[in-house]
């Protein structure tokens, strides 16, 4: 591995980053790692994978996102009463489904909000959704994929 190398096209990418509110708070307690393709991949937002471009190896970078670079405005109709009998007995806040039960797929995750003994509130939101972010993000290291693997990811 060079010392020069720089984060480019199909180039292994290791990153430690972590989340921080308007506020500047962190959204989690720990900081998250994350390895990806460069240029190849939709496993980092766009304009993160944007900042880190030509960095270095130990580089750290600071960006602030608005909700349309992440995880989008909060949908208000991605909100829905659910009849309560449509979920488990031993229900809590926080508990999340895949789709609203009793009804077709879409391919959401939904959790619950707040719930009595007739209905449930399911989300469909993203946790940060409407949230503006800074993303605090260090490169860990890069290193060059192979051919194959460019191949299978293009």
């Amino acid at each position: 591995m060079s010392e020069d190398l720089r984060v480019g096209y199909g180039q292994w990418v290791s990153l430690r980053y972590r989340i921080h509110d308007g506020q500047g708070d962190a959204i989690e307690p720990e900081a998250r790692s994350l390895v990806y393709l460069h240029g190849l991949q939709q496993d980092l937002f766009p304009k993160i994978e944007k900042a880190v471009e030509g960095l270095l190896r130990h580089s750290r970078t600071s960006l602030y996102l608005e909700p349309v670079d992440t995880f989008g405005d909060y949908d208000e109709t991605l909100i829905h009463l659910i009849d309560r009998r449509m979920l488990p007995s031993a229900l809590e806040a926080g508990m999340s489904f895949e789709g609203i039960p009793g009804q077709a797929q879409d391919g959401l995750h939904y959790t619950v909000t707040d719930f009595t003994d007739e209905v449930a509130v399911l989300d469909g939101n993203h946790p940060l959704a409407g949230m503006a972010l800074r993303f605090d993000v260090e490169v860990i290291d890069i290193w060059q994929a192979t051919a194959d693997e460019i191949d299978a990811c293009s």
